[in-house]
């Protein structure tokens, strides 16, 4: 599955996990911590806005498989895998943008500050430079010491709504975080063959769920043979895709939605309301994406002696 912010994920942490986390962990033990993540962040960001996309992606499918611990981030060796190797995380990117801030990190506070919480970081800075809500990230978490791709398990763009929400409810995420969550798809964009089958289906026509308009431009883009070697992509939200706002929500109260399951937010009673509300107040959407992606953020989440604080975010520091 080629796909870059794509369907979101779970939450179940106990609550004395969740107390552990908390907002200035490194405020005396490494300072300059969340100040070094923006500064490489700022860096990034100028030189290329769809880091946003790249960096909820990569939080969402690190924090999907056994929680928030940088499992993802490790590399495959000729020994072991890695969760790297799975499908949908093999066009996952910005490793480097991590690996940036934890060389420089490691220089101002050696061994003190997770792999887990500088990725949490770079992605709240990514969206405020995106046009979203500066949110407060709770850290403390530590970094995990397995990484399986067999483990790797994510929810299909091709779902329904009540498909999409087993995920969700699986791990403890309401419907109204899932809404709210796949909102980050404002800033994202997918491959023609993850939606493909919307413009060439069995019965040989385009879904009809789908705005004409948008239809046509997107078979223009992508042709109809699922077989083209060529794999183009297009953003989700067409009208401001690079903007951290409302507008996937009024693109696919449209009918514009890219992926089956954000038309399906429009569509579907369950989820229609929420879509028509944050369409609405673009403000409500941005205070309740903050809240559901720290309420993401703490899934799973190892703290005190749990796992380990890694010297190199791509590797286990003593690996077997």
């Amino acid at each position: 599955m080629k796909i870059t912010t794509i369907i979101i994920f779970f939450f179940f942490v106990l609550p004395f996990t969740f107390a552990e986390l908390r907002v200035g962990f490194y405020s005396s033990t490494c300072p300059s911590a969340e100040t070094i993540v923006r500064d490489v962040v700022q860096k990034r960001f100028n030189q290329d806005k769809s880091i946003a996309a790249a960096l909820l992606r990569m939080h969402f499918h690190d924090c999907f498989v056994k929680g928030c611990d940088a499992s993802l981030l490790i590399d495959p060796t000729s020994t072991r895998t890695s969760e790297k190797i799975a499908g949908p995380n093999q066009t996952v990117r910005e490793f480097e943008l991590i690996d940036e801030a934890k060389i420089l990190i490691e220089q101002a506070c050696p061994s003190t500050v997770s792999c887990a919480d500088i990725l949490a970081l770079a992605t709240r800075d990514a969206v405020a430079l995106a046009g979203g809500i500066r949110y407060s990230v709770p850290t403390g978490r530590r970094d995990g010491l397995l990484s399986d791709p067999s483990l790797v398990n994510l929810p299909s763009p091709s779902l329904s709504v009540p498909g999409a929400l087993q995920f969700f409810t699986a791990k403890g995420l309401t419907l109204a975080d899932m809404v709210t969550l796949l909102g980050a798809h404002t800033v994202g964009f997918a491959h023609c063959s993850v939606f493909q089958n919307r413009l060439s289906n069995v019965g040989g026509g385009v879904d009809p769920t789908m705005d004409p308009v948008l239809a046509a431009t997107l078979v223009q883009i992508c042709g109809l043979d699922r077989a083209v070697l060529s794999d183009p992509r297009v953003f989700l939200d067409q009208n401001s895709s690079f903007l951290f706002d409302n507008g996937f929500y009024n693109e696919v109260m449209m009918r514009r939605g890219i992926l089956h399951i954000d038309q399906q937010l429009a569509l579907d009673k369950m989820s229609r309301n929420m879509v028509e509300s944050f369409a609405a107040n673009g403000t409500s959407f941005q205070e309740k994406f903050a809240k559901a992606i720290v309420k993401m953020g703490t899934i799973g989440a190892l703290v005190g002696d749990e796992g380990e604080i890694r010297r190199s975010c791509r590797a286990f520091n003593n690996p077997l």
